[in-house]
C-alpha cells in the first residue's frame, strides 16, 4: 500500500532534487489528494453525460461540445491531484504518449472552434468522436501491454 501512495503521489522518483522535496513537504496528503481526484473525475463524467443529454435540444451542438470537452478535460486534470501537475505534465509528453497527447488536445480545441465559432455541427460532432477515440487511445498508455492488446483485437476483426 506504501508503494501505490508512493507512485500515486509522485514520489516514486529516486533521484529528486532539493526543490521537488521542498514541494513534497508542502503538498496535500493522500487523503486530500484522492478525494479531489474522485470530486474531479466525478464532475468530469458529469459534464460529459449533461453535454450529451443536452445534444438533444434544438441547436444543443453547442452546448454539447462545450460540457463533452469540458468534462474530458476534468477527466484529464484530476489525475494531477493523484501525481502533481508537473509529474502528469512529463508522463503526458513522454514518446510513447506524444501523439496520443497532441491529437487529444487538438481535437479539444477543434471541436470548441467547430460548435462556437465556426458553426459546423456535423464537423463538431466528428471531432467529439475522434476526442473520444483520441482521449481512450491516451488512457490506454498507462495500462501495460494494453495498445498491443487492442491493436490485435481490431485487426483480428478486419481480417
Amino acid at each position: 500500500m506504501e508503494k501505490l501512495r508512493r507512485v500515486l503521489s509522485g514520489q516514486d522518483d529516486e533521484e529528486q532534487g532539493l526543490t521537488a522535496q521542498v514541494l513534497d513537504a508542502s503538498s496535500l496528503s493522500f487523503n486530500t489528494r484522492l478525494k479531489w481526484f474522485v470530486i474531479c473525475f466525478v464532475a468530469g463524467v458529469f459534464c460529459s453525460i449533461l453535454g450529451t443529454g443536452l445534444l438533444w435540444l434544438p441547436n444543443g451542438i453547442k452546448l454539447f461540445a462545450v460540457f463533452y470537452t469540458l468534462g474530458n478535460l476534468a477527466a484529464l486534470a484530476s489525475t494531477c491531484f493523484l501525481m502533481g501537475p508537473v509529474k502528469q505534465l512529463k508522463k503526458m509528453f513522454e514518446t510513447t504518449r506524444l501523439l496520443a497527447t497532441v491529437v487529444m488536445l487538438l481535437c479539444f480545441v477543434c471541436t470548441l472552434c467547430a460548435a462556437l465559432w465556426w458553426r459546423k455541427k456535423g464537423l463538431a460532432l466528428l471531432f467529439c468522436i475522434l476526442q473520444f477515440l483520441s482521449m481512450t487511445w491516451y488512457s490506454l498508455s498507462y495500462i501495460p501491454y494494453a495498445r498491443d492488446a487492442v491493436l490485435k483485437c481490431c485487426s483480428s476483426l478486419l481480417s
